[in-house]
């Protein structure tokens, strides 16, 4: 899924075993977030926000699965340039910008200090990794938990959420890319792994999309795969190092960039 006007879906999520107070696996259930890449695997807990699909803020006041009149883009400067206000109330800075530092550089998107503006993204050290879809209006939280949120593949998958881009795995046609293992998604959590009606602006699947699920997303079961790419199950996918190609051009796309 790739466009805020486009209706969406959630984050790489298991349910795991939850954790007693001395560290060892209970019988209790909990679930947590868990972001895949080839040398980490960080374990966020669930937010007490009330989430869509896993990472996705449901807004209160309206649906965030529609935009009319490209109004929860957002805007232009006169440099042309797409300008995102922030403030940062963690003290990781460093990383959250470096990881900005990808969009700036390969994209019309930057991320500038808030002066006045009234929209912005306020990025607090909150209960999970997670962002509202698009510009809402006024402040936005994206949240990033210090312990397991602040990396720079997950901060950048929660700042396009923000700019306005949906999970991969959604796709209108990823019947042809990837297999969806239902029997391994709890009923509850089954609308995480729905198609929706997207326009996708004419770029491939991509399966090495940071806002691309991992295999295991959700699952029932340990090590049974809930999604499997096809033809071909050893592709990767879930990735959380950085932008991809296709990632880069989209926003290019969405956001009309000349770069």
């Amino acid at each position: 899924k790739n466009y805020i006007y486009q209706q969406g879906s959630g984050i790489l999520q298991i349910a795991l075993k939850g954790f007693t107070q001395s560290g060892n696996i209970s019988k209790m259930w909990l679930n947590v977030h868990i972001f895949l890449s080839s040398k980490y695997v960080y374990l966020i807990t669930g937010s007490a926000e009330h989430l869509i699909e896993g990472d996705l803020v449901f807004p209160k006041t309206k649906n965030a699965l529609y935009c009319l009149n490209n109004n929860c883009f957002w805007k232009r400067n006169s440099s042309n340039l797409v300008e995102v206000p922030y403030i940062v109330t963690s003290t990781d800075i460093s990383v959250i910008q470096n990881a900005m530092s990808t969009f700036h550089n390969k994209t019309c998107i930057r991320f500038v200090p808030r002066s006045n503006q009234t929209d912005y993204i306020s990025i607090e050290n909150k209960d999970g990794c997670y962002s509202y879809l698009g510009r809402i209006g006024g402040k936005q939280l994206v949240s990033l938990k210090r312990t397991g949120c602040v990396y720079h593949g997950i901060i950048q998958h929660e700042l396009n959420h923000a700019l306005g881009f949906y999970h991969e795995h959604t796709r209108s046609d990823r019947d042809q890319y990837v297999k969806i293992n239902w029997e391994y998604i709890p009923t509850e959590k089954a609308s995480n792994f729905q198609i929706r009606n997207t326009n996708n602006q004419n770029t491939t699947y991509d399966y090495g999309s940071i806002m691309h699920y991992g295999k295991t997303a959700f699952t029932t079961q340990a090590g049974k795969e809930t999604i499997t790419p096809i033809p071909d199950a050893t592709v990767a996918i879930g990735q959380r190092q950085d932008l991809s190609k296709l990632d880069i051009l989209r926003i290019n796309k969405l956001y009309g960039c000349v770069v």
